[in-house]
């Protein structure tokens, strides 16, 4: 069965159901008929004038009232059909615009993290926002415009026919032309995927843009400029390099487009007047030319209508092939049946991980062979010098990605037969590299546990030492962070971070070296809070500070993604090996100090 592309495929991707662009297309069908009444009013008036052109008195002027007020109902009808075809047709973009979002986002949460981190930020924000936003134009506005424009073609040319075979064909001559240019034109246009290559220039820009931003800080430390930040400003230029390229493939075939379908008048007129030569005393011929002339530039709009709906379309198809290709993505695979463990202990077993795919000719193994079980109840720390595969071991146990070896168990059941959700409600992290969203305070913390009472998130903040300087912020627990609101320090936004944990209270506890931010002034408290936090759970930590793991239960040291050595910090340093010498050199370095004469350890 052939896969559906362009609006159709749109439609299908949101599950909207057509009844609503049904209603749209009859309302603006009827609007385009009801339309064409005044024209042919007007006509029919200026007929009955030029049959008594020699005595207007003769005139009937009720049938020329009569044509004239049908005219004003069918105006004020084809307003009121246009109306409610453009509120079905908005109401049926945003159902679609919210599906589409809806789907996107939801798949996207299901993906494995690897995906998000080979994949530039600006172009995923660029589908979900401008490739989608195009549907709503063109569903909400150009769809009724296009049922319009074939309405009112079909039945113009139809009554230029009924008029007068031969000046119908004439005014079909120009259309038929610029129509055959812009076709000759797209196709040469399309066959360098033009379309598509503007779209990959624009999201290399929009991703150049993204990391602009981020890195504003950097740019301004060092006094750089948008020139200066070569990708961004190669990217801007390419971008806009394309776009002239690209205008001036259109220039020729649209300026003949656009000539020929100016000149009814041109190709109408030597045939209308050798027609009424031929007849010169034909007042209902002469009537009918004049009825040409005065109609026939009217398809102009309708045409040029339906080139811009054409270019649209063009858009919307290339867009939805980037949907798709982000649903095309396999999402981490899920159990069919939800289940929970029975106890919470953590297991490695013979895990090997590589972040390259299988067939990468560069593929290099971040894990190899790892085996290790943080008991429940007990602490398990993870160490290693930069690039040893800490942080790796940890985000392989809520599946950020999948192993491609060996098994991760939590209570002796593999984390593969747990649903994400479940999985996610049995695991809670606290990171070094905290984030907040820009809401308040408050909702930051109840992220959590959404379901949970203002009377557990108090508890929770309080818990992990947030209480006091939230109590300080202008509206409390109601304070906006981000923009637009206040900005906390690291350690305070760690803090926010255990609080959630707390919320959670989940089993099993990944803590990314959570008081790394802390300053020496609230690390106690960050302390007291980790404390609390820890209590009776299976807790995995990543330490950078030994000195903050020297009670840990077991000490897992992480070399090149093997375990070197593993055990208590005392039986760890007797063996001096491995952990040993980073101790001495975390001890040295607790030592450093700067004086006046230089550094001195």
């Amino acid at each position: 069965m052939r896969k559906k592309t362009g609006l159709a495929r749109l439609l299908e991707l949101a599950g909207e159901r057509k009844g609503l662009l049904w209603l749209a297309a009859v309302l603006s069908t009827i609007s385009a008929l009801l339309m064409l009444v005044p024209y042919a009013s007007v006509y029919f008036i200026v007929k009955e004038l030029l049959e008594h052109a020699a005595n207007p008195a003769l005139a009937d002027g009720g049938y020329m009232i009569r044509y004239g007020s049908w005219a004003l109902v069918a105006l004020l009808g084809s307003l009121a059909a246009m109306y409610g075809g453009g509120m079905a047709s908005h109401i049926a973009a945003f159902r679609i615009l919210y599906g589409l979002r809806m789907k996107l986002a939801t798949h996207i949460g299901k993906l494995p993290l690897g995906w998000l981190n080979g994949t530039s930020t600006g172009s995923v924000k660029k589908t979900l926002d401008s490739n989608v936003e195009k549907v709503e134009g063109f569903v909400a506005h150009q769809l009724p415009d296009f049922v319009q424009v074939v309405v009112t073609t079909i039945v113009m040319i139809s009554v230029m026919f009924y008029l007068n075979v031969w000046l119908a064909l004439v005014c079909l001559v120009p259309i038929m032309l610029g129509i055959t240019a812009q076709v000759m034109m797209m196709r040469s246009v399309d066959k360098g995927n033009s379309i598509k290559h503007y779209y990959d220039y624009l999201q290399q820009m929009n991703g150049s843009a993204v990391q602009y931003v981020r890195g504003m800080p950097a740019i301004k430390v060092f006094g750089q400029t948008v020139h200066s930040f070569r990708k961004f400003h190669a990217d801007m230029v390419s971008y806009r390099e394309y776009c002239v390229k690209y205008t001036d493939q259109f220039q020729n075939g649209f300026l003949l487009f656009k000539v020929l379908l100016s000149s009814f008048a041109a190709f109408a007129l030597p045939v209308g007047v050798f027609l009424l030569d031929r007849n010169p005393g034909s007042t209902a011929f002469a009537a009918v030319l004049l009825f040409f002339l005065i109609m026939s530039p009217g398809l102009t709009a309708p045409m040029f209508k339906m080139m811009s709906i054409a270019s649209s379309l063009r858009d919307i198809n290339e867009g939805v092939k980037r949907i798709d290709l982000i649903l095309a993505e396999e999402p981490i695979k899920e159990t069919g049946t939800a289940q929970s463990p029975s106890s919470y202990s953590v297991k490695y077993e013979k895990v090997s991980f590589s972040y390259q795919a299988e067939t990468s000719a560069t593929r290099k193994e971040a894990l190899s062979n790892i085996s290790f079980e943080a008991k429940q109840g007990k602490v398990t720390a993870l160490v290693g010098p930069s690039g040893s595969g800490k942080s790796t071991v940890a985000s392989l146990l809520p599946r950020f990605w999948d192993i491609q070896q060996g098994k991760i168990s939590i209570g002796n059941m593999d984390i593969r037969e747990m649903q994400t959700h479940d999985l996610m409600e049995t695991v809670a992290f606290v990171f070094q590299d905290s984030f907040l969203f820009y809401d308040t305070l408050y909702n930051n913390i109840a992220v959590g546990n959404p379901d949970a009472s203002r009377g557990q998130v108090y508890a929770a903040a309080q818990a992990a030492q947030c209480h006091a300087f939230i109590d300080k912020l202008p509206l409390g627990y109601d304070t906006l962070i981000g923009e637009g609101g206040v900005y906390l320090s690291g350690g305070e936004e760690q803090r926010v971070a255990v609080a959630r944990a707390i919320l959670k209270n989940a089993p099993v506890l990944v803590l990314d070296e959570a008081t790394a931010f802390a300053d020496p002034e609230n690390e106690y408290e960050m302390q007291l809070a980790l404390k609390e936090l820890m209590k009776g759970k299976t807790v995995i930590v990543i330490a950078h500070r030994l000195s903050s793991i020297v009670d840990a239960d077991q000490i897992i040291v992480l070399n090149n993604g093997e375990i070197a050595e593993k055990g208590t910090h005392e039986a760890l340093i007797a063996k001096g090996r491995l952990y040993s010498q980073m101790w001495e050199a975390y001890s040295n370095a607790s030592q450093w100090q700067m004086g006046r004469g230089g550094v001195s350890v």
